[in-house]
């Protein structure tokens, strides 16, 4: 187990305009591949004026929760927050801070949080290093190495914690890693995050949820406050998470996308580390030296201040966005 110095490591994809200012050009003219957000998002319906001028009711909270409740197959009341990281931001609160373990290499700010607000952080490698801990922290499928952890092995192994925090941000195209059906009013010690932005490829919405059993939710209700979310995504995220024909279509077309990006990857020398559709890491022989090729095409990528080689790529939204891809690496 290694101690985790939260402050070292809190850098994010999404930073192009850090990019822009070493590289030149303008947002307009970059393809951003920094974050595993899908580049096609869903088609935002017409907003209501009475959801930009009244508070949220709690009518329109309790719709959208029936609505996150069933497209997460989860027996479970969603609390909506704003994003899955404004369920992060308060999971510290959730018992007194002692020693936190945290299955790595992962998303960072489930570290920098329990660290900034007085937790002892560890970082392990396995699941059986998280045996014992006070809080848990494993994201399935995992953020950057794309890790897979069977869901029943995961309520087993909150069995042997006092706290599991289960963060399932990028599940949306492979349901069947979800623990959300597992999830009851009788749970006592396990919280699923789950992320709306991501997979609808509307981050800027800021819209998230916790599944957890009653006590818990009845905390996280009271740490989210009355008012978590805006009225506009309450009803675009209402008309979202009902449409199983653009759901269904989504994943198709993120899967066969993925799987263009791995070839054209592996015809330029790199292998695959892992992923999920929404993004592909790749083993190279340089990751400076591979963001650095793509930056100087307006590519943005990811790479890992941990890895020499890892590089991290979004999907391509386009056939000309693959074609520019294509060239830069071929370049």
């Amino acid at each position: 187990m290694t101690k985790v110095n939260a402050s070292k490591v809190r850098d994010h994809g999404g930073n192009l305009d850090a990019a822009i200012e070493t590289y030149g050009g303008t947002f307009n003219g970059w393809i951003d591949l920094s974050t595993g957000i899908n580049p096609n998002p869903y088609p935002v319906p017409q907003i209501s004026l009475d959801a930009w001028s009244a508070l949220p009711r709690k009518t329109d909270m309790a719709r959208l929760n029936i609505a996150a409740a069933k497209a997460y197959g989860t027996n479970a009341a969603p609390i909506a927050f704003a994003g899955a990281q404004g369920a992060i931001q308060v999971i510290p609160f959730l018992a007194s801070p002692t020693t936190a373990r945290v299955l790595t290499p992962t998303y960072n700010e489930h570290a920098a949080a329990l660290q900034a607000n007085g937790w002892n952080v560890e970082s392990v490698t396995t699941l059986k290093d998280l045996v014992g801990a006070d809080l848990a922290v494993v994201v399935n499928p995992n953020n950057p190495d794309g890790g897979r952890y069977d869901p029943q092995t995961l309520i087993e192994l909150a069995q042997q914690v006092r706290l599991l925090i289960i963060d399932e941000s990028f599940a949306d195209p492979e349901p069947d890693l979800s623990t959300a059906s597992l999830i009851n009013d009788t749970t006592e010690n396990v919280v699923v995050l789950r992320s709306f932005g991501k997979f609808y490829g509307l981050a800027g919405l800021r819209l998230g949820f916790a599944l957890t059993g009653a006590t818990l939710r009845a905390r996280l209700a009271d740490l989210a406050g009355p008012w978590p979310i805006a009225g506009p995504a309450i009803e675009i995220a209402q008309t979202a998470l009902a449409d199983t024909s653009w759901q269904a279509e989504t994943i198709e077309r993120l899967t066969q996308d993925a799987a263009q990006l791995d070839e054209i990857a592996t015809r330029c020398g790199w292998s695959l580390v892992g992923g999920t559709p929404l993004f592909r890491t790749y083993a190279t022989a340089d990751a400076n030296a591979a963001q650095d090729k793509l930056a100087r095409h307006h590519i943005w990528s990811r790479i890992f201040p941990y890895s020499q080689s890892w590089i991290r790529l979004g999907l391509p939204g386009s056939a000309k966005a693959f074609e520019r891809v294509t060239a830069a690496l071929r370049d």
